[in-house]
Order: C-alpha cells, then structure tokens, then sequence
C-alpha cells in the first residue's frame, strides 16, 4: 500500500498549523517505513487530505472514482475558524458547512484529539472518525547550550533576563489580547511571540495591537524556525499559550518536548491528556499572572510530567497509529477498531 499525503497550497500554508502536521506525517511515515508521497500524479492506493481547497475536492473526487480509498484529516472546525480572519465570525456557519462536504464524502477522517472528534461528530457527520495526535519529534526538541546562545542573541538578553514565549497566528482565538494584558502586569518581564499572519486579513483591533498597541516588553518576533525558535523552547523561562481553542496544538507538543515550564487556558481540548500536574492551568489575566510567578520563583514542578505527555505522542509511536487506520481503511473493516486515546 502506497499513501498520498496531500496538502493543497502548501506555499501559503507552511507556518500554520496544517503546514507542520503534514511535515510530521511525513516524519512519521518514514519512521514506520511506510510507502508515501507527496505528488498526487504519482501511483498512491489511499489518499490522505490534509486541506479543504478546490484542489483537494477534486482530488478527493478523482481517487473515489477510481475506487481509492480517501482519509479526510480533521484540522479544522466552526469553532477554531471563529476569531481568526476578518469576517470569520459571520461566515463561520458557511465554513462549518463546507468542512461537512469533506467530512461526509471521505471514507474515514482522522483528527488529533478527542476533543475534536466530539466537534466533528457533533455536525451530525457519520463518518467513521479516528484519534491520532499531530505527534512530536522529540530529537528536535533536546536542549542546547548552543541554541539557547543563538536564541538570546538573537534577541539581545541578557543573562538574567526574565523571558516568556508563545508561538502561535496573530488571531483573537490564540488569546493574544491576553497576552499583552499579562506583559503589562509583568514589565520585568520579556515576552516574546514567534508566528505571523498576513496583517490586512485580521480584525483592525489585533492588526494595531501587534504594530505598536503593546508594552515595551513584548516583541511580536514574526515566523521564525529552526536555531533560534528551537532555542526559545528549552531556553526561555516558560511557555504561555493563552489559546481559546484549539484541536490539538503542535506549539504546546513542542513545548513539552523541550521540558518547558507550560501555562495553558484551561480549555476542553486538553482534558484527558494535560492537567495541573504537567502544566499550569489558568481561565484568566490574573490566573495567567500568577502561574508564571510561580514558574519565575520556581515554584512549579510540572516540567517531567509534561515531558512524559510528549513522550506518548512521539513521532514514531504516531507513525505506527496512522498505519494502523491506513490498513483499516484500506480493507474497509472499521468494526474491530479501537480509537486511539490521548
């Protein structure tokens, strides 16, 4: 069995979400030795979406036809599509009703946490839907005196500065309004934002907070990987992502991978997988201020547990789970499968 992982417009996509997970499907693939490509005119017996575009559709459409079994993967829903772009909101119902179209065609779908599943079971899709995290490659995340060097830097701190980072789009829905409300409380504090999004596609209110609406202490750093990203989560002092909604979080995986100190909105998606005993867990500004002051003081001791988490969502373990709903797609035998749980 050969797969095709398909993501459509991956040029615009890259430093998303949807962008990295297909990377770690990949990585997970040739961890597990299974055959793949990413060229939808090569041969392929099974098809694995990752994008809702036309391109995608047709593709979807194509391999069906040609009797070729199609997985949808689950990235996205009504609920993280609201607060994002300008107008999400109003045509959230438009979008919730086209993901469905994708949903309801494909032979199987698979998304990353059960949190998500219960959204998209709860469109009414019938669809036969399999929990299978993004995964995280954990030899990417191992601290480095040298990366660390980099990062700071980078960034001109120095050695006893105090510094917080977060990785996410400049989207209402990733808590970023909070995030500077907490580095106002904090001025001591550095606070540093990796990510970018196009600034004209966001709500005017976001786009003046990130150009010059924050504190002196915040730094909106834009896309950034390799060194000097990978040195911010092992060297930073903690990692706060104030997100309302999410499916899973790739940027929170990395995080525990790099044994980093986690403050988190205690939001629905982590339940069965992230508690208080690997992460701080806060609702609010105030909350947010006093998980990271007990970070600072040293007062959390969450880092081992929240490594652990990483640990079970290992790229090579996932590689072995999407195998695994590959092989039962393929063969059509759903009734004896078991849910991967997180």
């Amino acid at each position: 069995m050969k797969v095709l992982l398909y993501l459509e417009a991956e040029h615009y996509l890259r430093k998303s979400g949807i962008g990295r997970a297909i990377k770690h499907q990949e990585k997970a693939l040739q961890s597990a030795g299974q055959a793949y490509t990413t060229n939808p005119n090569d041969d392929y017996d099974l098809v694995h979406l990752n994008t809702y575009g036309w391109k995608s559709w047709r593709l979807m459409k194509a391999a069906k036809k040609s009797g070729k079994k199609v997985i949808m993967h689950g990235h996205s829903t009504e609920e993280d599509f609201k607060d994002s772009f300008i107008g999400s909101n109003l045509i959230s119902p438009l979008f919730k009703w086209y993901l469905c179209q994708f949903y309801q065609e494909a032979d199987a779908i698979i998304t990353p946490t059960t949190y998500s599943k219960s959204l998209i079971a709860g469109y009414g899709i019938k669809t036969p839907i399999f929990v299978v995290s993004n995964g995280i490659d954990l030899s990417r995340y191992q601290e480095s005196q040298n990366k660390e060097a980099i990062f700071r830097d980078y960034f001109q701190l120095t050695k006893d500065q105090a510094v917080v980072v977060c990785a996410g789009l400049y989207f209402k829905r990733k808590g970023i309004e909070d995030f500077i409300k907490v580095a106002e409380q904090l001025p001591h504090v550095r606070f540093i934002w990796f990510g970018e999004t196009n600034k004209w596609v966001i709500p005017a209110k976001i786009r003046r907070l990130v150009n010059k609406h924050h504190p002196a202490n915040v730094t909106f750093a834009g896309y950034i990987k390799g060194d000097v990203f990978e040195g911010a989560m092992t060297g930073a002092d903690a990692f706060f992502f104030p997100s309302k909604e999410e499916t899973e979080g790739i940027v929170v995986l990395e995080a525990l991978a790099s044994r980093q100190h986690l403050i988190l909105r205690d939001i629905p998606v982590y339940q069965g997988w992230l508690d208080d005993k690997s992460a701080e867990l806060a609702t609010d500004v105030s909350g947010f201020v006093r998980a990271i002051n007990r970070v600072l003081a040293g007062h959390s001791q969450k880092i081992e547990a929240g490594y652990q988490v990483a640990q079970s969502r290992r790229i090579e373990q996932i590689g072995q789970e999407l195998i695994k709903v590959y092989h039962h797609v393929f063969n059509q035998s759903f009734d004896n499968v078991k849910n991967h749980q997180p």
